[in-house]
């Protein structure tokens, strides 16, 4: 099969899938190796930025979907008149955040760096799948320990957690800011250039 067309059927196959497809299924489908099918796929992924497609393809650990371009955000929201239900409270946000560069991590550690309780935030963000429960460590009381999931690295774009900014990247101007509000601040920074 020509390679025009295997990237034609890949296209589609993510496509019509729609959630992020592992590179052993589109290999399996294909009936190539998974080494040929990821050097096609890492061709497509540029051809799509080169030619400024609407649609990307993202990397997602091992597995790739087809979404649209996050610059094109302002003109797809247009679509609907309603308010996007996937939308994050403030202090969703935090918490989330918080998880995200602190994982894995126990309620009451998100709790002392917020300063408040996060448990409606942990069942928002447990119910939309962006958190969940990696166990429970081996202290009094046995606390739930809390991290995020491939549903959180795909509804940011992320290929691991790798590709979250650096903490580093981020002044803050008010040296005066105590250690936590300070770290808040820079996670609901880098949420909101996000656009969530």
């Amino acid at each position: 099969m020509e390679k025009k067309e295997v990237k034609s059927i890949i296209e589609a196959l993510l496509f019509i899938w729609g959630e992020p497809l592992s590179l052993k299924d589109i290999s399996d489908i294909l009936e190539i190796e998974e080494e040929e099918t990821k050097n096609i796929l890492n061709e497509m992924i540029d051809q799509f930025n080169y030619n400024r497609r609407g649609l990307r393809i993202v990397r997602i650990e091992d597995s790739y979907q087809l979404s649209t371009r996050p610059e094109h955000y302002h003109w797809i929201s247009k679509l609907s008149q309603e308010k996007n239900n996937k939308s994050l409270s403030n202090a969703a946000l935090e918490t989330l955040s918080i998880i995200a560069y602190r994982q894995p991590i126990t309620r009451n550690e998100i709790e002392a760096i917020r300063g408040v309780r996060c448990d409606r935030a942990l069942d928002t963000l447990l119910n939309k799948n962006l958190i969940e429960e990696k166990g429970r460590l081996e202290r009094t009381g046995r606390p739930i320990i809390y991290g995020t999931t491939k549903e959180f690295l795909r509804y940011f774009g992320l290929e691991n957690l790798n590709d979250l900014p650096s903490l580093k990247d981020f002044e803050l101007k008010n040296e005066e800011i105590n250690e936590g509000e300070g770290i808040i601040q820079i996670y609901v920074l880098f949420f909101f250039l996000w656009k969530i």
